[in-house]
């Protein structure tokens, strides 16, 4: 079995393809949404190229605006996470219908 290790040019390309989606989606996408357009296996690596992105957008006044994960039952709002990905269970009911959260790109005011 072959081993695919991915270039650091293939990396920079699909962070850049993220990147220009979150700036021309005119609403928040989900990285499911990202996966399903953009053609990527797993979430997981959307969710570690949205923390880079963040990162980088900075320096070109720009920055990545963040519409919470929540609740689908009691409607708790995630607000005070700080890693980009999905949480696994509400803190306040326990239930595991969560609401993924949503990511756009827009120009610092």
């Amino acid at each position: 079995m072959t081993e695919v290790i991915a270039t650091d040019e293939q990396m920079t390309t699909r962070r850049k393809s993220i990147a220009e989606l979150l700036e021309k989606s005119e609403h928040p996408m989900t990285a499911h949404d990202i996966c399903s357009i953009l053609d990527i296996e797993s979430r997981s690596i959307v969710y570690e190229d949205i923390g880079h992105i963040a990162k980088s957008v900075k320096n070109s006044g720009k920055e990545v605006l963040i519409r919470p994960a929540s609740c689908g039952k009691c409607g708790y709002v995630f607000s005070s996470r700080k890693v980009a990905s999905r949480p696994s269970k509400c803190p306040k009911c326990r239930s595991q219908w969560i609401l993924l959260p949503g990511y756009l790109i827009r120009s610092k005011r």
